[in-house]
């Protein structure tokens, strides 16, 4: 056994030791961000609900949000590709500071709509740079050994985080806006830290030399080129969007409200669901470019379905728990849905397509937290369960009939 760990080390060494600088800085700055930012995850919905917001009015306020993230999705991918991913992080990080202020300042549920507006639109802006990272810098037969194993580092702090968080909610007075509320403080000093270290540590990628400089729509076009399965990776996208964001906004305030979860449960569902993407993201990689992308996927999201299916029948804090388990599929599903999506187009027109994406999924961010309102206020709160189910196992038949496989094996 120590042997084998040694050895698994030593080849998670290995390949980061021969990545670029700009890989090796974006993880660091991943890993850090991730922990000021799951500092709030788990309990924001539980925020908006106690500054007065009812189930169908906090699906309306992040759906706001996916307003936000669709109106600068593709102008933010043009922009990345013409001035570099430092630069793009240097502005937006700011931006993401700012939403975290708005957020720690708003004295009831209507304030939260100008906080989500400006909070969703620097998670886009971050998340498409981001994005640009990988997918110039990793091979192709690396890319989601890559992207996972970048996702399990940066994981690593999100351990801790919830748990954190439950502790300063209950120092600060317990599961309601002024326990909560300190949290968004927290993430602005960690905010500050992050623009230091880009600052004097990132490196801009070059794109291998390959940075395109041409008009927007041209790059467009050239990105869209492929269209059949351009188009099933659109209608893939914005159904996973939908159920991501259905489940991010709901799947907290169900567990409090029907499962009577505290703020230790919650945090303990969201440290559980850092569990799997930690113990299985490098097998993952090396599997999806082994085996191919699909078929990694395809095995995945039944798994990742459990997870609704036990929360559930959940009876007691144990199950809660397993539940957030299952969660961690979402992370692996997601880390190779986006290794699909960066080897769909020629690299030269990667900014622009990430962006034109997500405008895509801004569009679907403003459906799942609405649609799902509508769902708990009309049917109850069980069927956004069930609903989720569906989206999910719909995205099965999409990826099986619309999409190719996009590893190259050479």
């Amino acid at each position: 056994m120590t042997v084998l760990r040694e050895n698994t080390f030593s080849k998670v060494f290995g390949f980061i030791s021969r990545q670029q600088e700009p890989f090796k800085a974006n993880l660091v700055r991943t890993s850090i961000q991730n922990f000021f930012y799951n500092l709030t995850n788990q309990y924001q919905p539980i925020y908006m609900m106690a500054l007065g917001a009812n189930p169908l009015e906090l699906g309306v306020i992040n759906g706001i949000g996916g307003l936000a993230a669709a109106a600068v999705s593709t102008p933010i991918g043009w922009l990345v590709s013409r001035y570099g991913v430092r630069w793009m992080y240097l502005v937006g990080l700011p931006i993401m500071a700012f939403g975290a202020f708005l957020f720690a300042v708003a004295p009831n549920w209507v304030w939260l709509i100008p906080a989500i507006f400006v909070s969703s639109l620097s998670f886009r802006w971050m998340v498409t740079s981001c994005s640009m990272v990988c997918g110039s810098y990793l091979k192709n037969e690396e890319r989601a050994t890559g992207m996972q194993l970048c996702d399990t580092i940066s994981s690593i702090p999100r351990i801790a985080s919830p748990l954190i968080a439950a502790v300063v909610i209950t120092i600060f007075g317990g599961l309601n806006e002024k326990g909560i509320r300190p949290l968004y403080g927290l993430q602005i000093i960690g905010i500050a830290f992050i623009f230091i270290f880009v600052l004097l540590k990132f490196e801009d990628p070059l794109m291998h030399g390959r940075a395109y400089s041409g008009g927007f729509f041209e790059s467009l076009r050239i990105a869209l080129s492929k269209s059949n399965r351009v188009k099933a990776w659109i209608l893939f996208t914005t159904l996973s969007t939908l159920s991501m964001f259905m489940s991010s906004t709901y799947l907290s305030v169900y567990a409090a409200d029907i499962k009577n979860a505290d703020q230790y449960l919650l945090g303990g569902m969201a440290t559980a669901a850092v569990v799997l993407p930690l113990l299985l993201s490098l097998p993952i990689g090396r599997l999806a470019d082994t085996f191919g992308r699909k078929k990694i996927i395809l095995l995945l999201i039944p798994l990742y379905c459990l997870s609704f299916v036990t929360l559930l029948l959940a009876q007691d804090p144990l199950m809660v728990i397993v539940s957030g388990i299952f969660q961690g599929f979402s992370m692996l599903i997601f880390i190779t849905e986006n290794a699909i999506a960066a080897e769909l187009v020629p690299l030269e027109s990667l900014g622009n397509w990430l962006g034109f994406l997500g405008f895509f999924r801004g569009l679907a961010s403003v459906g799942g937290p609405v649609l799902g309102g509508i769902i708990w206020s009309v049917f109850g709160p069980s069927t956004v369960l069930f609903s989720l189910i569906i989206l999910e196992l719909s995205k099965l038949l999409v990826l099986q009939i619309g999409i190719p496989e996009t590893l190259q094996k050479h």
